[in-house]
């Protein structure tokens, strides 16, 4: 059952990829500009991010299980935010691992190097990335993870080739991301099926759809780089 529903989604990435057009798309242009404000207060979204109630909070332990991390790995949180799968992830690989917390916001990455320090988590690192670049060096990483953020990437087709370069051959590529459902149409620039097509035509391909029970709001993906 799960292989059928991985081809029936590519199936329909194939066709989208080749009829999408950006009139069926929502314009996202712009959806970063709160987070970049220098008095932005990190301890309010701390609240919103990790707070019950959020899918992505609730279920980030078998969302990280599903992922199959091993101690010595190296994985990329890119969009970390304010740092909720770090202590996991670092769990996960060991003291002989690396973790690496990528985000575009000055204010969150403070706040993450802040909270590792206070924990000794010593493999986590920060890199302040940008709009088109996850600032990863090449062949780094063996796992990017992407969660509640790809639909906030303004240049997908940059951050995706970013993320390709950053990964090791056969690496791992973890999208969790929002149902195009309402109330969120106008927040999610397109739906998953989009989503998908626009990432295996960067050199990814889908691998597997993760099912956890109870997860309505969000999809967990899983892609393999080619």
């Amino acid at each position: 059952m799960k292989l059928h529903r991985i081809a029936m989604l590519a199936v329909a990435a194939g066709w989208l990829a080749a009829t999408f057009t950006s009139a069926q798309q929502t314009d996202v242009a712009g959806l970063n500009e709160r987070y970049k404000d220098p008095e932005l207060q990190v301890e309010v979204w701390a609240d919103r991010f990790e707070s019950e109630g959020r899918e992505v909070f609730d279920f980030r332990e078998e969302i990280v299980a599903s992922i199959g991390l091993e101690p010595g790995q190296a994985v990329a949180d890119v969009g970390a935010g304010t740092g909720l799968y770090e202590p996991l992830f670092a769990a996960a690989v060991g003291t002989g691992g690396a973790v690496y917390a990528v985000d575009i916001v000055p204010r969150f990455i403070e706040y993450i190097a802040t909270k590792a320090a206070e924990q000794n988590l010593t493999q986590i690192t920060t890199i302040l990335g940008d709009d088109r670049s996850t600032g990863l060096a090449e062949g780094s990483v063996d796992v990017v993870f992407v969660c509640d953020t790809y639909h906030h990437f303004e240049d997908h087709e940059a951050m995706l080739a970013s993320i390709h370069q950053a990964l090791r051959p056969g690496g791992k590529f973890v999208v969790v991301d929002y149902e195009r459902i309402e109330p969120r149409i106008e927040h999610i620039r397109a739906d998953k099926a989009q989503f998908t097509a626009e990432i295996e035509a960067s050199g990814f391909r889908l691998t597997e759809e993760i099912e956890i029970e109870g997860m309505e709001e969000n999809y967990v993906l899983h892609f393999e780089r080619i």
